[in-house]
């Protein structure tokens, strides 16, 4: 039986319930073993890297960028736990735009609530009501580049490429260009990802520096996010591009506008030794069964 018919709620056996969401159009399949559910007993999904392959698959499966686990949290003063599994499989510590979508959830579960706590692989991640979507605390940056004015990538074939590498809970190298539409971003993203600079393979971020008429300066930035690739945001990877541009002085602002393929995020950071905030949209799509069969 087709996935599409499961999804129509015509299945003829049980299966695992999903819930398609995205924000700014990275999208996700989330596995609700906890908010809704609120099962004390252990999860009733097998979360493997196949059963993420399998339902990511565009083709063959759902489709999605990443598939979010909630599960009961380890420390009692969060709210849920959030595991992730990239479309190949593999574990991300962090989803800043999966993150929002998990408070979509919560604030159903909590209407007369606006804060909720989500513990990831990361750490405890805050989250606020803010307009339309949530704000996110997403913890302390790190620069570790040696030098804020950062370093320099060597490539097989010997080009080089200047980067700064910022941590925000994963890893991410952040690369300015003067011209970001016409970057070959499906090249050099594969590259960067699996370079021997980064053994635990890193999300890349191409950023263009925009002036508006009124002097202030927005980014504009596209992803290749590890274990996904090209994607239309990205929520960890908005906050190194705006810490990177504000450590190299191409931001004076605390407050970023980031304009990614998907849409627009915002950031706001103190800077050095304090939390950068990302706020933007999450909307959940459609729910449906995946079978077990298929798993």
């Amino acid at each position: 039986m087709s996935h599409l018919v499961q999804c129509m709620g015509m299945s003829l056996e049980p299966g695992f319930p999903f819930i398609k969401m995205h924000g700014l159009g990275n999208d996700f399949i989330v596995f609700d073993d906890f908010v809704e559910a609120e099962l004390d007993t252990p999860a009733s999904t097998p979360m493997t890297a196949d059963l993420a392959k399998a339902v990511c698959d565009r083709r063959f499966g759902i489709g999605a960028d990443q598939v979010l686990w909630l599960r009961k949290p380890h420390d009692d003063a969060a709210d849920v736990r959030m595991e992730i599994r990239n479309a190949d499989g593999s574990v991300a510590e962090m989803c800043g735009n999966g993150v929002r979508a998990v408070g979509i959830l919560l604030a159903r579960k909590y209407p007369s609530r606006a804060e909720f706590v989500v513990e990831t692989l990361a750490g405890m991640k805050k989250l606020m009501a803010a307009g339309n979507g949530f704000q996110v605390s997403m913890g302390v940056p790190t620069v570790s580049s040696p030098s804020h004015a950062g370093e320099t990538l060597t490539l097989r074939d010997g080009a080089q490429l200047p980067f700064l590498a910022v941590n925000v809970g994963n890893p991410h190298a952040v690369l300015f260009v003067p011209d970001l539409e016409g970057y070959p971003v499906e090249k050099f993203g594969p590259i960067i990802e699996c370079h021997p600079r980064f053994p635990g393979r890193t999300n890349v971020e191409f950023v263009e520096v925009r002036v508006r008429s009124n002097g202030s300066s927005s980014l504009r930035m596209r992803v290749w996010e590890r274990g996904a690739g090209v994607t239309l945001a990205c929520g960890t990877g908005a906050c190194a591009a705006a810490v990177a541009a504000r450590v190299t002085g191409k931001v004076q602002s605390d407050k970023v506008e980031l304009v990614l393929d998907g849409g627009t995020l915002y950031t706001s950071w103190a800077g050095e030794g304090t939390p950068v905030v990302l706020e933007g949209p999450a909307t959940e799509t459609y729910r449906g069964t995946w079978p077990r069969t298929a798993s």
